[in-house]
């Protein structure tokens, strides 16, 4: 059944990113670059076309202009066709003169591409985790339950789930109750010491979904939001189900499924922990399944190169992943992520880092725990990561320690 429907995903990729800064200062989340090779954004748009689903909207608003370059060189061309497409919206005040008021508002202020596609389904992701997920099994689910509104839901422990929006399901995954933040969080039935929470990725019926963004539009509140305002309107008509990812699967390298992975990188230390855990010998985020790939922009850049320096030391990286472009001449990486076209000059160390496109780590110069932004040089015999007051007088440092190195802007 699910394979005749017409299938119309609407990526969500217009946040601020607030609590990613620095690294959203000149980009949206979705944007910003991750593992080397890839930004967020890829990380859907790959789910959504393995999964065979390409007719795609992306409703962008804050700082675009890096999500539609990336789309344009990575993406567009890769479908084609009334009914395969890849296409940026920008927001454009279709309904109003106000910017989107909300995830809601954004598809409500877009409701003509809606209309216009007439589908069978609307899947409304956000472009802001890392994960790998086969969206048309939560369609066929969607279907099969007879729900005009669907939620991604991934288990938690009960312990932590006062701070996830948690469903109150029955025994058939039907939602009861949607409780953001809920402190006697209520369970899943069977399993006392789980919950399901929330992971902000839907599927709807079309026509109950537009009405139900009309009457909420109508209120004329300032902030408007499927987890807050939408869902809960579905869930007290009961119609509104819940997708247990956990029984998700992509097929893996071997004749198994590989196991589902998701992960919020929202915050700088989530950001580096899930950026790190790829350098792993077997990386719970196995980027090297070619039966699921996770695609993005390719570039004309050169193979890697490690050489020795003039005092005849090697360039050596050990349990790290290091992109196209880079050369490693006398110097040493451990543990951390190498993105494009990094340069390590002679007697450099890079240890527990992420240096993101075209950084340059100069002679003697060293940086540990640490998120090198694109662009940005470090000089000879520099340091980050290693003098705390000295690393907060020039770059942003976390609550837990890890150094951001922005360029200065002009």
């Amino acid at each position: 059944m699910a394979a005749l429907a017409h299938i119309l995903a609407l990526v969500m990729a217009g946040g601020r990113g607030e609590r990613l800064q620095p690294l959203t200062r000149d980009r949206a989340k979705p944007a910003v670059p991750f593992g080397g090779s890839y930004r967020i954004i890829d990380f859907v748009l790959s789910n959504l076309v393995n999964s065979g689903i390409t007719s795609i909207y992306i409703l962008t608003q804050y700082k675009m202009q890096p999500i539609i370059e990336h789309l344009h060189r990575g993406w567009v061309h890769r479908l084609g066709g009334p009914r395969s497409f890849i296409e940026a919206v920008p927001a454009q005040m279709q309904i109003g003169r106000d910017w989107y008021r909300g995830t809601a508002d954004a598809v409500y202020q877009n409701s003509n591409v809606i209309r216009q596609f007439e589908p069978d389904v609307v899947a409304i992701f956000g472009a802001d985790h890392i994960y790998k997920m086969n969206i048309h099994q939560m369609v066929d689910f969607h279907l099969e339950v007879g729900a005009k509104a669907t939620v991604a839901c991934i288990p938690v422990p009960r312990s932590e789930a006062s701070a996830f929006g948690i469903m109150k399901v029955n025994e058939r995954n039907r939602v009861e109750t949607f409780i953001e933040k809920p402190a006697d969080p209520p369970y899943i039935p069977g399993k006392p010491e789980v919950c399901l929470a929330s992971m902000g990725n839907y599927v709807f019926e079309p026509k109950t979904l537009m009405e139900v963004l009309t009457e909420g539009a109508a209120t004329g509140k300032e902030a408007y939001d499927f987890g807050r305002d939408v869902f809960p309107l579905m869930t007290k008509a009961d119609v509104a189900y819940a997708y247990n990812f956990i029984q998700n699967g992509v097929p893996g390298p071997g004749k198994s499924e590989e196991a589902p992975y998701w992960r919020d990188v929202g915050t700088i230390e989530a950001y580096f922990e899930a950026n790190l855990d790829l350098k792993e010998v077997e990386p719970k985020l196995n980027l090297y399944n070619w039966k699921w790939p996770i695609m993005t922009t390719s570039f004309y850049d050169p193979p890697a190169k490690f050489v020795f320096d003039e005092t005849g030391r090697r360039g050596e990286a050990v349990q790290s992943i290091v992109t196209a472009g880079c050369i490693v001449a006398g110097g040493y990486v451990k543990d951390s992520i190498l993105a494009r076209n990094v340069f390590l000059d002679a007697g450099s160390e890079v240890l527990e880092s992420i240096l993101l496109d075209n950084v340059y780590i100069g002679p003697g110069a060293r940086a540990r725990r640490a998120i090198i932004d694109k662009n940005v040089r470090i000089g000879t015999g520099q340091t980050v990561g290693y003098d705390a007051e000295s690393d907060r007088q020039q770059y942003h440092v976390s609550n837990t320690g890890i150094v951001v190195g922005l360029t200065t802007r002009s």
